[in-house]
């Protein structure tokens, strides 16, 4: 039978986020921000195993408590030095089937509920190619010039945010991802085999906490699904 497996790559630092420890381990709600989204990957009961790759030097990971979720979170310290190298090391690493689903999701969007993860996985299993959570752009766009200053309004029609996870059957992402390494995230690689993932609508409460205020929101956020 074809598997769900969820990945998530945390080898990187998150320099924006202004701080001293790698953005996955600070503190949210009583926990390190990583442990959020792994105890939603680990509670689906779609999901058969969760893997968070690491970097090689990481010496944070084992002084946390991850007993709770028991064997179905693995660690794999394997990570590379972008996104795109430590989401394909940590599948040549899993050894999938070639077939297995593969849910790709952002150590730093603590907010993923089980209600994003079933939406996605009843949308895309079925699919030939997969796809992504995403949003419609609702904001304006501007383009800047090189000053600061506005160089024109652009068109939202039709355009979407992307979120993760991002859902692709295991070897059709490693075969992207060793074909197209300089991508920021899975959709980028499958896109460039001349494949079109396909867009789940998901909503704006699975945010990335990217800078300092938005730990704040994800507190609240966090508040009100508990």
């Amino acid at each position: 039978m074809t598997q769900f497996h969820a990945l998530v790559p945390a080898a990187g630092f998150g320099a924006r986020m202004e701080h001293e420890l790698p953005k996955q381990y600070l503190p949210l709600a009583g926990a390190p921000m990583i442990y959020h989204a792994l105890n939603t990957l680990c509670a689906c009961q779609d999901i058969s195993t969760v893997f968070v790759v690491l970097s090689p030097d990481d010496t944070l990971f084992r002084t946390y408590d991850w007993t709770p979720f028991g064997d179905k979170l693995q660690p794999l310290y394997c990570g590379g030095e972008t996104r795109a190298d430590t989401v394909l090391n940590g599948l040549l690493a899993a050894e999938l089937e070639p077939g297995d689903w593969v849910l790709v999701h952002d150590a730093a969007r603590p907010c993923l509920t089980q209600t994003h993860l079933a939406k996605l996985i009843d949308q895309l299993q079925d699919d030939p190619v997969g796809g992504i959570l995403a949003v419609p752009v609702a904001d304006t766009l501007k383009r800047a010039d090189a000053t600061g200053h506005i160089l024109k309004t652009e068109n939202r029609e039709l355009l979407w945010q992307a979120q993760t996870p991002q859902m692709f059957r295991a070897a059709l992402l490693v075969q992207a991802l060793q074909r197209c390494k300089s991508v920021t995230d899975e959709a980028s690689a499958i896109e460039a085999l001349g494949l079109h993932p396909k867009l789940v609508a998901g909503d704006t409460t699975n945010l990335k906490v990217t800078y300092p205020p938005d730990l704040l929101m994800a507190e609240l956020l966090l508040g009100k699904t508990r």
